[in-house]
């Protein structure tokens, strides 16, 4: 049963990427599509973990010759797109990869690598399941979106083949990135993610698309070529790439440390960290769906995963504090920079590089209660982010702008995608929703570490700061001129009151998850459980309890006092804005100079003069290549 499912998960999205390349009716393509999607998601939920000891292994004869053909071709790819472009930077990286995995595969690797070619612990199964679901709902938004996208941009043929042809390719690419346990096979579906994405950000073939997916592929080809230093540093020290021997073999190893270092810069790289974020800002040209699935449900949640799937190996050691230090900068830093941002989708960018950064960090700290906060950041940060996009997306197409002002007063005007993403917010900054459940696990974790937890305050203030800012806009009082009424198709409402659900009861859930899925994970790390589940949802640990239940009933209760008071308020509230008495006779207008009218501007401080990415973006940048060179340096040091 588990085999099948693992076929499905993997193997089908890839004959659906070709059939939808293949099939040029719309109609087709969107019923491969949502068939697709709904296989995708009940496959995930009914993988159960572990697998058998052998899992996948009989089909070993079929597979690694298959995956090893696949990366030669991958990387034959992306040296030719050096090639066409002229960019040497990526000619060099790759031919640097293919040099080296070919001498790899040919002369250093044996044969048998493992007792299992897959693997499906508590980490295996979320992150299935958060691709499956939140990626699934992802590709649902991206039917009617890409046709509007596509009706505005006059397109003589449509390209809407090869982009969902590229999503489907990306869950499965994903999928078999989490399920492997095989370091090698780990390496193909790193690369494949990072082809899929060159080929999401350059959809729209514009000149900015263009050279913003050029920077995403050489930077996330010097991932590849630190994961392929990694992998064979690694097989050095046990002569095997099972991931799951590998992690038991150099645990406590100081020869270990070197490579596993170089293991974790290749995940920052993938996960967009300072100073690499530059490819995941670029990344905001592409459609929306692009970045949502991007910034939610894969990509740079392969970066995440493989420092949690590691981070025993290099648990309390100089590596471990490096990569501590690094995540709380970073999430500290990223969060600073998103204040001086007035486009939407530059906020939701920072706000993940910003909270992959304290996802590193859990990894670092490396308590079963920092890696158990970490896989449930991982969780409630995908759902409510890819809310959160697929929000500003769907407003984008109706106001025709991503600029946070022009948003303003949107949950009048479009009131279903303005409450829906208030909400999202709400489940990022307050309790008792998931994320903040999450960063009180994290305080608790991380409460020793004072410089860390100096960054955790400061990240935490800056995070509250922008939510609040971009969610008091949407709700504000705006203009109605220019807007139309929101009417939107099923697939666009669907994933947007699904992940609105999901993100506003996942928190309630937390007991639950922990007690199935992640107490197995944190007994692998020194110190055993990190809490109890308890009973009537309550989440105890070893500091203090948090009464679940209990916080949600009074926050719904003063929601609806909210609501209802704020309905109470409104009710037949009409008027013009008052100008000292110099209205002009027009709404919103003053007399100025020569007795003219000039129009009155409210607009939110976004503080550049402290917070502009032109005044701290090479500052942070190198500060933040410090710490990674202080992670090179502890593994030196051993």
């Amino acid at each position: 049963m588990s085999e099948a499912i693992l076929v499905v998960l993997i193997i089908v999205p890839f004959l659906a990427a070709l059939a939808c390349l293949l099939i040029r009716s719309s109609a087709c393509r969107s019923f491969i599509v949502i068939a697709t999607v709904a296989g995708l998601a009940v496959s995930s939920l009914l993988l159960q973990g572990p697998l058998a000891p052998d899992a996948g292994m009989r089909w070993a004869g079929i597979i690694d010759p298959v995956i090893t053909g696949g990366d030669f071709l991958l990387l034959a790819i992306m040296f030719f797109l050096g090639c066409r472009y002229r960019n040497f930077l990526i000619i060099m990286l790759t031919a640097s990869q293919l040099g080296l995995f070919a001498w790899l595969e040919f002369f250093v690797f044996a044969e048998d690598q493992g007792p299992a070619l897959f693997a499906a612990d508590a980490l295996s199964l979320i992150l299935v399941r958060v691709v499956c679901t939140v990626g699934g709902l992802i590709c649902l938004h991206a039917i009617p979106y890409m046709q509007a996208h596509e009706q505005h941009q006059n397109l003589a043929r449509s390209r809407q083949p090869q982009f969902f042809a590229v999503l489907l390719l990306f869950l499965g690419a994903m999928n078999g990135l989490v399920l492997t346990n095989h370091l090698a096979h780990f390496y193909f579906f790193f690369e494949l993610t990072t082809l899929c994405s060159f080929l999401l950000i350059a959809h729209d073939r514009t000149e900015e698309a263009v050279g913003n997916a050029l920077t995403a592929l050489w930077m996330n080809g010097a991932g590849g070529l630190l994961l392929l230093l990694a992998i064979w540093g690694l097989y050095s020290q046990s002569a095997q790439l099972d991931m799951n021997g590998l992690v038991a073999a150099t645990a406590g190893k100081p020869a270990a440390l070197l490579p596993l270092s170089l293991l974790v810069l290749a995940a920052f790289t993938k996960s967009a960290q300072l100073p690499w974020q530059k490819w995941l800002l670029g990344a905001m040209v592409a459609p929306t769906p692009t970045s949502a699935l991007l910034h939610s449900s894969t990509m740079v949640k392969a970066g995440v995963y493989l420092a949690l799937r590691f981070a025993p190996a290099f648990a309390h050691t100089l590596l471990a504090q490096g990569l501590m230090l690094a995540g709380g900068f970073t999430f500290f830093a990223a969060a600073a920079l998103a204040i001086g941002q007035r486009n939407a989708k530059k906020v939701l960018a920072y706000s993940t590089i910003s909270n992959l950064g304290l996802i590193f960090a859990c990894a670092g700290i490396g308590t079963p209660g920092a890696v158990a906060a970490g896989i449930l950041l991982i969780l409630f940060h995908a759902v409510s982010k890819g809310l959160l996009f697929l929000c500003v997306g769907t407003a984008e197409q109706q106001v025709h702008s991503r600029d946070i002002e022009v948003m303003r007063g949107l949950c009048a005007q479009m009131p279903f995608t303005g409450m829906i993403a208030v909400l999202g917010m709400l489940t990022i900054i307050v309790p008792p929703f998931g994320m903040l459940l999450g960063k009180w696990l994290v305080f608790e974790a991380g409460a020793d570490h004072i410089v860390f937890y100096l960054m955790l305050v400061l990240g935490s203030s800056f995070t509250l700061l922008y939510w609040v800012r971009l969610a008091g806009t949407l709700l504000a009082s705006g203009q109605t001129t220019g807007f139309k009424p929101e009417i939107k198709p099923f697939l666009t409402r669907f994933p947007l009151a699904a992940l609105g659900c999901g993100a506003g009861l996942l928190g309630l859930a937390a007991p639950i998850l922990y007690a199935r899925l992640l107490v197995p994970l944190t007994s692998l790390f020194p110190g055993g459980r990190a809490f109890s589940a308890g009973r009537g949802g309550v989440l105890t640990t070893a500091v203090g309890s948090f009464p679940l239940i209990v916080v949600f009933a009074v926050a719904a209760l003063i929601g609806l006092l909210a609501l209802s008071g704020v309905s109470k308020a409104m009710v037949g509230r009409k008027g013009t804005a008052y100008m000292s008495g110099a209205n002009a006779g027009l709404p919103d207008h003053f007399v100025g100079p020569l007795n003219r009218p000039v129009r009155a501007v409210v607009e939110n401080a976004y503080l550049a003069p402290l917070f502009g990415e032109e005044r701290w973006t090479l500052w942070l940048n190198l500060a933040a290549a410090g710490l990674l060179l202080f992670i090179l340096g502890g593994a030196l040091w051993k």
